[in-house]
């Protein structure tokens, strides 16, 4: 008579047991590029080990999505466990070498997409094409980011003082992309140096909540750096 009661309880116990949580649709893997000679245009040289990419812990703002300080109390930091991942980018030389860091967006192929963005920490460099989205789609590739003047910057809800959020529609890529076309693949690049035309912040980005279709990536993916 003991066991159909066991066997209740355990059935009570699965049912109220939590779902697992859905897997995350995007990733985003940091990656750099060195060009051999001509890859960079006609009589360009090859590019030099002046590149790094990597999802540091302390770099960002709180995973969990909370703020990263307190405005009444700044000794007390509401987050002081979560790991704070960002995206680091950068390129310790000139504009014209032929180098740039960056990252992969993997889970958007075959994806109409309605909004590109990240947040950068300011003071980091966010120039008129670096960090940007090289997005190739249905309709051919795209140039997608402007920090300039070819996308909307608001302050960045977890950090309003010392980060700023960026976004961009497929209109404002460039060219446009065509309503209804679909993703081949998005590649982030950041191939601005520390040349003196590169503007502030010159080679350095620090980015976090990168926006696909207004959904965040702001950590590194599963066995990523």
């Amino acid at each position: 008579m003991k066991k159909p009661l066991i066997l209740i309880a355990v059935v009570l116990c699965l049912a109220a047991a939590p779902s697992a949580v859905a897997a995350d649709p995007f990733e985003v893997h940091p990656s750099t590029f060195v060009g051999k000679a001509g890859d960079c245009g006609t009589g360009y040289p090859a590019g030099s080990n002046i590149v790094t990419a990597a999802w540091l812990e302390g770099m960002g703002l709180p995973d969990n999505g909370g703020l990263n300080s307190n405005a009444v109390n700044p000794e007390d930091n509401p987050n002081k466990k979560d790991p704070h991942f960002g995206l680091l980018l950068s390129k310790n030389g000139p504009l014209q070498d032929c180098s740039s860091a960056g990252a992969t967006i993997k889970g958007a192929a075959g994806m109409t997409i309605t909004e590109f963005g990240f947040d950068f920490r300011n003071g980091t460099h966010c120039g008129g094409g670096a960090p940007r989205f090289n997005v190739t789609a249905t309709d051919g590739p795209h140039f997608v980011g402007n920090c300039s003047t070819g996308g909307t910057v608001t302050p960045a809800p977890q950090d309003p003082a010392a980060w700023s959020r960026i976004r961009f529609s497929p209109a404002q890529a460039t060219p446009p992309i065509a309503a209804g076309a679909k993703i081949k693949s998005i590649e982030i690049v950041f191939d601005e140096g520390t040349s003196a035309d590169s503007g502030p912040g010159a080679g350095l980005a620090v980015i976090d909540n990168i926006d696909i279709s207004g959904f965040l990536v702001g950590k590194r993916p599963p066995a990523a750096n």
